[in-house]
């Protein structure tokens, strides 16, 4: 009987797990780090880096 009760735990919490894994990973409101080659910029609109105006 007990160990069935494990089994069931440990099924459950395999179950659950990838939920919290996801946790706040939806990319709403997070920044991620970019960064540019030297004389680039990175340019939100089209989420590429730029040339630099000289």
């Amino acid at each position: 009987m007990m160990k069935h009760a494990f089994a069931a735990l440990i099924a459950l919490a395999a179950s659950v797990a990838p939920g919290f894994a996801a946790g706040d990973c939806n990319g709403r409101d997070k920044q991620a780090s970019m960064s540019c080659a030297e004389g680039t910029s990175w340019d939100a609109a089209t989420r590429t880096c730029i040339k630099l105006e000289s």
